[in-house]
């Protein structure tokens, strides 16, 4: 029987960049935009708030763009704060390069098992869905949807109880399948 898990995002994750202003390293972004036209070039950023002082910092998503190669229905997300754009674009490994952060994901992801049945039996095939690309360690996701420890998975996967296609010792932020047997 396969059983479809699912790695969703809970809110935005904490951008990781350094505060000019204090010693934190932290930014909450929340959703907003700051957009600014100068004639015929546009200019957008994304807001982000210091987790230490307060202080905002500006993500750039567009710069000394033409308005009009611009979508209209894009411009229209960013003059209304749309919080899916802002997920978007953080996800935009373009925006991150160009910005020079990095993406803190504790705290804003959950695990979607489809239920509160543990898997058991004798073999268990389960198929791992991200909804974004959230690097999580495939042993950590799989001791919270059996409900085992992390040291037991190890030993699990050392046994060779526990096989995937992937490996499942680093991090992953792309879909996966496992089967278990106990």
């Amino acid at each position: 029987m396969l059983t479809t898990w699912v790695v969703m995002p809970t809110c935005l994750p904490l951008v990781i960049r350094r505060c000019h202003r204090c010693a934190s390293r932290r930014f909450r972004p929340d959703g907003r935009f700051r957009v600014n036209a100068n004639h015929k070039l546009i200019d957008a950023w994304l807001l982000a708030l210091c987790a230490g002082c307060g202080d905002t910092a500006k993500l750039t998503v567009l710069e000394r763009t033409p308005v009009r190669s611009v979508r209209p229905e894009s411009l229209d997300r960013l003059h209304d704060n749309d919080p899916a754009l802002a997920a978007e674009l953080l996800q935009d490994p373009v925006v991150r390069r160009r910005n020079r952060v990095a993406l803190d994901w504790d705290g804003a992801w959950r695990l979607d098992t489809g239920g509160p049945d543990r898997p058991g039996g004798e073999a268990v095939d389960v198929s791992v869905r991200f909804a974004a690309r959230i690097p999580v360690r495939p042993v950590r996701l799989v001791a919270e949807g059996c409900g085992l420890s992390r040291a037991e998975v190890g030993r699990l996967i050392a046994e060779g109880a526990l096989v995937s296609a992937v490996r499942l010792t680093g991090r992953l932020s792309g879909d996966f399948t496992f089967t278990l047997k106990r």
